[in-house]
């Protein structure tokens, strides 16, 4: 459905981003996430056509955004972090408007509306000026507006910055069924949000395409080993003892807890399942295994992880910065 490939832009000599490469299937959900600077914005930007690339090519359901641009637009529907919404205008006017904008015909423009009214579950406030509906009931307008046309990519920036938890829950259940007709693209900073409502994930940091992956895989690429947390009865020196001399295990912490319960905090050496291993060895031990449960990585340790080299370069630049500016004040 997209296919970018080896996209670069360059803004004199400053490299925003530089041969990203991805595509994008139809029926799904993609996450797009990177650090503030990272080329996240710059990347939609050239997907919807809004902006020129130095280098690479987008195609959106086979058609090029820069050679035949009409009729990769009609291919997308996209929702800027802030909706290009009219104040003035009602709910219906407006997309009525937006439909004449997107050269739907004029006998099909009702039945769009209606269509989109319903999907975005707007029908009732049509009649209402923008400027007087809520913020959640603003972005669900942009997102109607996004729907019109029917386009096969929906791409969407931030679409719920600002909103309440209700609106956000709302929000993201009506971007959970639009893969159904639609292949979705998602920006967010919430990385819970996009831990929930997608299905790949890209991560882009310093211009650099540094990890694509579906969700589930994500644990796969951190560094960090696997992590099992034990709650037993037993002798809690023997037990680490016994646990530390086998090759599978990395490092062993324990702490007596209340009673006879003892808790085990086990780091394998490899990322390989060290469970059943553990499991008897402490078996052996008489040790009474009470609970054990593996601790699960988050999206936002991969997410550290893969954009480490950009905060470090961060902390450096700050560096520079405070020993210009000591510099600047002894002279």
């Amino acid at each position: 459905m997209v296919e970018v490939k080896n996209l670069t832009k360059r803004y004199g000599t400053k490299t925003a981003i530089e041969q990203i490469s991805f595509t994008v299937e139809p029926g799904k959900i993609y996450g797009l996430l990177g650090p503030n600077g990272a080329g996240k914005s710059t990347t939609m930007n050239i997907m919807t056509g809004y902006l020129a690339a130095s280098e690479g090519e987008v195609k959106i359901d086979g058609h090029d955004i820069f050679r035949d641009s009409i009729a990769a637009k009609k291919n997308i529907g996209y929702l800027p972090e802030i909706p290009p919404l009219y104040m003035d205008m009602t709910v219906e006017e407006y997309l009525k408007f937006v439909a004449e904008l997107k050269g739907i015909p004029k006998k099909q423009r009702i039945d769009e509306v209606i269509d989109v009214l319903e999907k975005t579950q707007t029908t009732t406030v049509c009649q209402k000026l923008i400027r007087n509906l809520s913020k959640g009931y603003r972005q669900r307008v942009g997102l109607a507006q996004a729907l019109l046309g029917n386009p096969k990519v929906i791409i969407l920036d931030e679409p719920t910055v600002g909103l309440d938890p209700k609106q956000i829950t709302e929000v993201r259940e009506l971007i959970r069924s639009l893969k159904e007709d639609h292949a979705v693209i998602l920006s967010s900073h919430i990385l819970s949000e996009i831990s929930e409502v997608c299905d790949h994930v890209f991560i882009i940091s310093q211009g650099h395409l540094v990890l694509s992956d579906t969700t589930a895989n994500l644990p796969l690429h951190l560094k960090e080993s696997q992590r099992i947390c034990i709650t037993g009865c037993g002798d809690l020196e023997a037990a680490k003892c016994a646990l530390q001399s086998l090759n599978e295990v990395s490092s062993v912490t324990g702490e007596v807890l209340e009673g006879d319960e003892v808790s085990l905090e086990v780091v394998a050496a490899t990322k390989e399942d060290i469970r059943a291993q553990v499991s008897k060895t402490l078996g052996t031990l008489g040790f009474a295994i009470l609970e054990m449960k593996e601790v699960g990585q988050s999206l936002e340790d991969v997410f550290l992880e893969m954009t480490a080299d950009t905060y470090a370069s961060d902390a450096d630049d700050e560096m520079d910065e405070e020993e210009d500016a000591a510099d600047a004040s002894d002279m």
